[in-house]
């Protein structure tokens, strides 16, 4: 590890000056001052890589004798041994927070370097870190499931131990403690299976944050073959057949909020299934010769340097729900739609977003009440334009490209099957060999 580590006594911030003293010293006059300074106690971190130092602040302050008699000192006066085993302590703190750190990062040192003792084993913290670092990236929506997750774990805690934990160590959680959790939850709790597997992929996750950040060892994952295997539900198929489809789209709605709701579930599904928080944040610039252009939001901050530009070409409908809804178009830079608006924190662009869809969704559901249909969400557009496009004859290569996955078995996901029709004329022609 090219990383060198020392304590060091920081000169330029001496803290026992009274008034004269300070202006005697700032006048450059500072040798005739005849005190016994203080000086904060600094640990100063060097970095071959990036060939860069960084000073940490360690809550000791000491005068220039007490520094050199306890640290520089080859023989250790009694009067200092106390003093230099304090200092030992730090310069360890340090060194093992620096350890196995490859590569090494400042921030992730500073992390390390602070927390309390025992919180590199303690699931808790680890929720806590990962919760405020999606909050500084914007990721809310992530957010909210970890801490529902954490939220979840420590009421299962409670009802098995009586009292809400302050800490959840890691070498706690084994099959059986997973599988118990797993029964409280479908059981006494009545959570499906399907909310089961979302809580515990947000605790597989921060199993493997703790095994990269070398706090805990690989010997102890719980998760995977042979050990405890996150339940997994059958795919529900949430597309809408070309019937369907155009029985909705036809449909004259008796209302204009019923009327914006079709309006908005047609256009995601146009532009290959985008979803409603990607279309609020849609800005003029992103159009481009009669295609939309755009990064998922989903993927911004999750796949680094791999980002994948999604390229959705308008159609007419399209075309009209932008003229309908849209904004004047004032700066590249202003949203094409009024859902949010300039200034909003990203708490108040996820309320407003989260409130557009569900008003999507209700006035969705109400209408297809009315045509006998599924009661479909936005979610539904997306897997709906996957399966038509399918149907029509789109490769998953392609469909993926459209989708903006980087997995192959993503999309396969949102495939909903192809309809009994297709597979009545499929094997009827297989027994033809005629030629044209």
């Amino acid at each position: 590890m090219d990383v060198q580590i020392r304590i060091v006594l920081d000169y330029r911030r001496p803290k026992s000056l009274n008034e004269e003293e300070r202006i005697k010293l700032t006048s450059g006059k500072n040798e005739k001052i005849n005190v016994n300074l203080i000086y904060p106690v600094k640990i100063r971190v060097w970095d071959a890589f990036s060939q860069k130092a960084r000073l940490f602040q360690t809550n000791i302050d000491l005068t220039e004798r007490e520094f050199l008699g306890a640290w520089e000192s080859q023989k250790i006066l009694r009067e200092f041994q106390d003093l230099r085993v304090k200092l030992d302590a730090v310069k360890m703190k340090a060194n093992n927070a620096a350890k196995d750190l490859e590569p090494f990062s400042f921030a992730e040192f500073s992390k390390r370097l602070y927390r309390k003792s025992g919180d590199g084993t303690n699931i808790i913290y680890h929720y806590q870190q990962v919760m405020s670092s999606l909050i500084h990236n914007g990721q809310l929506s992530t957010e909210s499931s970890y801490d529902l997750s954490l939220k979840s774990l420590k009421a299962f805690i409670k009802e098995r131990k009586g009292s809400v934990p302050n800490s959840i160590s890691f070498f706690d959680i084994n099959k059986e403690w997973l599988t118990d959790y797993q029964n409280y939850m479908v059981n006494e709790k009545e959570k499906s299976y399907t909310t089961v597997g979302i809580y515990l992929r947000c605790l597989r996750a921060i199993f493997n944050r703790a095994i990269s950040n070398k706090d805990i060892s690989l010997e102890i994952y719980p998760f995977g073959k042979k050990k405890y295997e996150i339940p997994s539900t059958k795919k529900v198929n949430k597309a809408l057949s070309q019937e369907q489809l155009k029985k909705l789209l036809e449909f004259k709605c008796n209302s204009t909020f019923q009327q914006q709701a079709k309006d908005f579930w047609f256009f995601s599904y146009s532009c290959n299934g985008m979803n409603i928080k990607d279309i609020a944040l849609l800005k003029f610039k992103d159009l481009d010769e009669g295609a939309i252009r755009f990064f998922r939001a989903k993927t911004k901050n999750t796949s680094k340097g791999n980002l994948k530009l999604i390229t959705a070409h308008l159609t007419p409908h399209a075309n009209k729900v932008i003229e309908t809804y849209g904004n004047q178009n004032i700066d590249n830079n202003d949203y094409i739609f009024k859902i949010i608006k300039k200034g909003d924190s990203l708490k108040e662009q996820r309320r407003l977003i989260q409130n557009f869809t569900r008003l999507i969704n209700q006035h969705m559901e109400a209408l297809c009440e009315l045509l006998d249909l599924p009661k479909v969400t936005t979610y539904w557009a997306r897997h709906s334009f996957t399966t038509v496009a399918v149907h029509k004859g789109a490769s998953m290569e392609f469909m993926r490209e459209s989708l903006g996955h980087s997995s192959m078995k993503t999309t396969l996901g949102y495939f909903g099957g192809f309809e009994d029709k297709t597979k009545k004329e499929f094997a009827k022609s297989i027994m033809d060999f005629t030629t044209k």
